[in-house]
């Protein structure tokens, strides 16, 4: 398909998916501990990037944390559509995924049925593989869903024409760096490249290499890094057990950040 090249146009980009896409944990502003965070992600550098040498991007990001693929399909898709964008990036699944008994078949018919009414529209589709979760100690047993549900991810991009951008091959991202204390979300670096990979996809410039090497990681003592095992497990892992049992998500009462197009500001440097 076409590069989304340098040019003085205006295009229009619609963000789908939960919590990857809204852009934890990318905070991007400082708080004063009193209201919600706001976060950046990807999807929004990545936005600021179209900006920075078109006359205007006007974006929205619809993605809602902790949504199910189905909730995804259901809620955010009609919305996307409605809003008949020229670009649409659609991340969904994975917590589908990491649900004890996950069908990664059944999810993917539910991912081709997104993609078809999104492809109805004429837009341009960027889909994503999942990340090889071998690296996770926690997360390792899901590797082979995560391998099987990519599969089917490429095959519906076969079909309908969708750009693919490959998570599973960024081997960047199997670094501690890339990644926020919940081990579970991308940390604002982890992001950053994540937004650089996307554009290389579209064919769009891009003012940094996400292949680049990470600076060298202070070693761990083995008490430190128990210790912090036990901090993660207590914090994070818990509760999402928690969650998990009582029905709940993390996305419960969450809108989205941006429900509507609307002009962007393009990018600082470095971004």
């Amino acid at each position: 398909m076409s590069g989304f090249a340098s040019g003085s146009d205006i295009i229009s980009y619609v963000a789908v998916g939960d919590s990857f896409t809204e852009g934890l944990d990318d905070p991007c502003c400082e708080t004063d501990g009193t209201g919600p965070v706001r976060y950046r992600g990807w999807a929004d550098r990545l936005a600021e990037h179209l900006a920075a040498d078109r006359d205007e991007v006007r974006y929205a990001n619809l993605a809602v944390r902790g949504k199910l693929i189905r909730q995804v399909t259901g809620h955010q898709v009609p919305r996307a559509v409605e809003l008949q964008p020229d670009l649409v990036t659609f991340c969904a699944g994975g917590n589908d995924i990491i649900r004890p008994g996950a069908d990664p078949d059944a999810t993917a018919r539910i991912f081709e049925t997104a993609i078809r009414k999104l492809a109805a529209t004429g837009a341009r589709i960027v889909v994503f593989t999942g990340m090889d979760t071998g690296f996770q100690p926690v997360m390792r047993h899901l590797r082979g869903k995560v391998a099987t549900y990519n599969m089917h991810v490429r095959a519906v991009a076969d079909d309908y024409g969708c750009d693919v951008v490959d998570l599973w091959g960024m081997h960047v991202l199997r670094d501690r760096q890339a990644w926020s204390r919940d081990r579970l979300h991308l940390s604002a670096e982890g992001h950053r490249r994540i937004a650089l990979r996307v554009c290389e996809v579209l064919g769009a410039d891009t003012p940094a290499d996400w292949r680049e090497p990470w600076p060298a990681a202070t070693p761990r003592p083995w008490r430190s890094a128990r210790r912090e095992d036990l901090v993660w497990a207590r914090e994070h892992l818990v509760p999402w057990i928690g969650r998990r049992l009582t029905g709940r998500s993390s996305g419960d009462g969450i809108e989205p950040k941006r429900p509507e197009l609307e002009p962007l500001q393009p990018a600082g440097p470095g971004n």
